[in-house]
């Protein structure tokens, strides 16, 4: 029988320095509520914001004391006090925002929102510009930081549950569509299926292959082409990691709601599975976790922790960037590898359109004028 170490650190590692100066673009739900909740309780420091709407930055920085708010997000960027640039606004118009960062001396590090972009063009312009510029360049997938996510991938790192077999998520979910993205056909594996995109790279790794099916959502009048999805992965040692995204959750009027994700996670030495707690926001519900292994026979293991992933886990999203920028690294989710991700979200969408199994490489060869590895090509 082999020994358990039930350390598994949820928590981000912090940088040494805390006191970045930190520019904020966009005052809505995720920046107001989220990313400067987080960075409160880390001890960031937030320093100036800007929106669309100057009255609702002035309300977001006099909820969350932030002492600068400027009326565009051209004044704030040309603000040389500013090291760390923090985007929260809808991801077509973060290219927009990048090219006018990169040109600006005192601006060291950049978060940008996932999607990174609406397309891989625009994708990898971004990630060109910030390398250019020696600014690091870093992606909000914030479920990475999702405490059960992330005791998960110390398990498996540490060989609990054996080589992996299946990975299965499953969400039940009604997510709001934001109003930019009426004008485009791709909804939810773009801009809800990308967490567990990257999630299932985070834990495993880039896929072959990709198959993946979808209907549209009732519940969705604008055009669409993806509502309720399915995505399985296929690994070159047969592990296979499927998604299935219900945005549509039914029940109708006068039933009872039954909103949840659950994942599970099956190896040859061991299983583990839970829930993450996102759904019952704004209440507080942690994400849960149970693992048994053949190290351990006939015994569960249920570790506990009190953060949430919203808005917990933002503290981590920024702290690897910060990171990044005191260590002159690339940050642990950096734009470069973010890519990666978004190749797959085409692969889901290429499979969809032509009704059958893509390989990653196809999806690599279609942007041949892009290198994953380091710049554009010749």
């Amino acid at each position: 029988m082999g020994t358990i170490d039930l350390h598994l650190p949820v928590e981000p590692v912090m940088p040494k320095r805390k006191d970045y100066r930190i520019g904020c673009i966009g005052s809505g739900f995720i920046m107001r509520d989220c990313h400067l909740v987080a960075y409160r309780d880390a001890g960031f420091n937030p320093y100036a914001i800007s929106s669309r709407t100057f009255d609702n930055a002035k309300a977001a920085a006099e909820l969350r004391q932030i002492p600068v708010v400027y009326r565009t997000w051209e004044e704030l960027i040309g603000d040389p006090r500013i090291e760390i640039l923090d985007i929260a606004i809808p991801p077509d118009r973060q290219l927009e925002v990048v090219r006018r960062a990169v040109k600006q001396d005192h601006i060291k590090g950049i978060l940008c929102q996932k999607p990174l972009a609406m397309n891989a063009r625009d994708a990898h312009e971004i990630v060109e510009l910030c390398e250019g510029a020696g600014i690091k360049i870093a992606v909000n997938s914030n479920m990475r930081y999702d405490q059960s996510m992330r005791a998960l991938k110390t398990i498996l790192d540490r060989g609990y549950l054996g080589e992996p077999v299946l990975a299965t998520i499953e969400m039940r979910a009604i997510p709001h569509w934001q109003e930019f993205l009426h004008t485009y056909s791709h909804i939810e594996i773009l801009n809800m299926g990308i967490h567990h995109i990257d999630i299932f790279r985070y834990l495993f790794g880039d896929p072959e292959k990709i198959t993946a099916v979808a209907r549209r959502d009732p519940r969705t009048p604008f055009p669409h082409i993806d509502g309720i999805t399915q995505y399985t992965f296929h690994y070159a040692n047969e592990l296979l990691a499927t998604s299935l995204d219900d945005v549509w959750a039914w029940p109708g009027e006068g039933a009872e709601k039954d909103l949840y994700i659950k994942w599970r996670v099956e190896g040859l030495d061991g299983m583990a599975q839970g829930t993450i707690g996102w759904p019952s926001y704004p209440e507080r519900t942690p994400s849960t976790l149970e693992f048994t292994t053949k190290q351990s026979p006939n015994q569960w293991y249920r570790p506990l922790w009190n953060g949430v992933w919203f808005p917990d886990a933002f503290q981590g999203t920024m702290a690897q960037l910060l990171r990044a920028v005191e260590t002159d690294s690339e940050p642990e989710i950096g734009g470069r590898d973010n890519l990666r991700s978004l190749a797959l979200v085409d692969a889901c969408y290429k499979s969809i359109s032509e009704q059958r199994t893509v390989a990653l490489t196809e999806i690599e060869s279609q942007y041949s004028a892009y290198t994953f590895e380091g710049g554009m090509q010749p």
